[in-house]
């Protein structure tokens, strides 16, 4: 194979997968899907529901197809769902946008984060603070910026960060603290002391706040609470979420990002070199999801608490150790009473030996904190109840 240079490198080596030869590595999950379908496993990696959205959000769809939205929309998006997240910021949150100046749709919030990240970087000697261990995709997006990367642990298993060592990542040059919450991976939602002291440290170095919030609507005991609702936050912080997640509808890659009108051109003026524009007849389908009744929002995030907790109640009875999530997709579990050492060769041998695919948590974390996550596992329990049951009735088979 011939030496190709250039930025892709660094952004395979940010997210862990540049081989010693320099050659890339495929993703875990990539991986761990392929073991699952070769298998015949019941596929609990990959955080992607296998159910549809709401049936008036699909017509909206079709319908808009058939009424010719196939070409080029706006470049900031459709006007309607523009006006739609700006309302749905307001009637959740309190928050007041401007829907021409102060919000922009993207494909998805990975593009989203891209973006910004792009945007806002001026290069390696900006640094960009995450909560660890972290989406993979936010060392990459670091990596491919020219930013340093500096990372918050967060331990088992509450997951909460130490508000000292927070306050020791955020220097002068930090330039973004990047806010995952709802918490992927490990199904943390941050404490609202942990929020304020983000907000402080970020007035206190000038930096920028950057949320990701993409499972805002699925928090399973009480409401969402955005760093940018929070007092001193607004003027700061730039807000990304996505209808993916919340309406079932991982594939059509709609998401957006909010905040101060400056903020949001800097993100425009990269994200237009990107995909330029996209999904043109998903958007007004994702204006009408954002103005489905308050029921269908609390309906979902009783669903996903009735999944998480069955998940949870299979894991323990298969002798794992459990995080109860608070939040999202996911279910972290300690493998460790299980004898097990090495969670990446626990999950490679995972769907041959009891038919269920997971990820290890040490593909969320750096090399240099991978130890402290050694025998997690992360689980999804977005699937369907009937799955969710046959997954837990093949993991009592490690604990028999």
């Amino acid at each position: 194979m011939r030496h190709v240079s250039g930025a892709w490198k660094r952004t395979a080596a940010g997210a862990g997968l540049l081989g010693a030869d320099g050659s890339p590595a495929p993703t875990v999950f990539a991986e761990m899907s392929a073991l699952a379908a070769t298998t015949g496993a019941v596929n609990l990696g990959q955080g992607f529901p296998d159910e549809d959205g709401p049936p008036e959000v699909l017509e909206a769809a079709r319908a808009a197809i058939a009424d010719g939205w196939n070409q080029y929309p706006p470049g900031r998006g459709v006007p309607d769902l523009l006006a739609a997240i700006a309302e749905h910021q307001r009637r959740f949150y309190g928050l007041e946008l401007d829907p021409d100046r102060e919000v922009l749709v993207t494909a998805g919030a990975t593009e989203a984060l891209a973006a910004t990240l792009l945007a806002l970087v001026d290069g390696p000697d900006d640094e960009v603070v995450v909560f660890e261990p972290h989406y993979d995709s936010y060392a990459a997006c670091v990596a491919l910026s020219g930013a340093t990367l500096r990372t918050v642990p967060l331990r088992w298993p509450d997951f909460q960060p130490d508000l000292e060592e927070l306050t020791a990542a955020v220097t002068d040059r930090t330039r973004i603290i990047l806010v995952n919450d709802p918490h992927n991976p490990t199904g943390t939602v941050f404490a609202r002391e942990t929020l304020a002291e983000v907000v402080r440290l970020a007035q206190r170095h000038d930096a920028v706040i950057v949320t990701d919030e993409v499972y805002e609507h699925l928090v399973h005991d009480g409401p969402h609470t955005p760093i940018a609702a929070l007092p001193g936050a607004a003027e700061r912080t730039l807000t990304i979420s996505s209808a993916g997640k919340t309406f079932r509808t991982t594939g059509w890659k709609i998401g957006w990002v909010s905040g101060p009108a400056d903020l949001v051109t800097a993100v425009l003026t990269v994200k237009q070199y990107l995909t330029y524009v996209n999904g043109a007849p998903f958007q007004p389908a994702i204006a009408t999801a954002l103005r489905l009744p308050d029921a269908f929002f609390h309906g979902i995030a009783d669903d996903m608490r009735r999944k998480s907790e069955l998940l949870g109640q299979g894991l323990r009875q298969a002798g794992f150790a459990v995080s109860t999530p608070q939040g999202g997709y996911f279910t972290v579990a300690d493998a460790a009473p299980l004898g097990v050492r090495d969670a990446a060769d626990f999950c490679r041998s995972l769907p041959e030996r009891a038919g269920v695919a997971g990820i290890p948590l040490t593909a969320f974390a750096t090399a240099e904190r991978r130890g402290e996550y050694a025998t997690l596992v992360r689980f999804a329990a977005c699937k369907r109840l009937p799955v969710l049951e046959e997954a837990t009735r093949r993991l009592a088979a490690l604990g028999a």
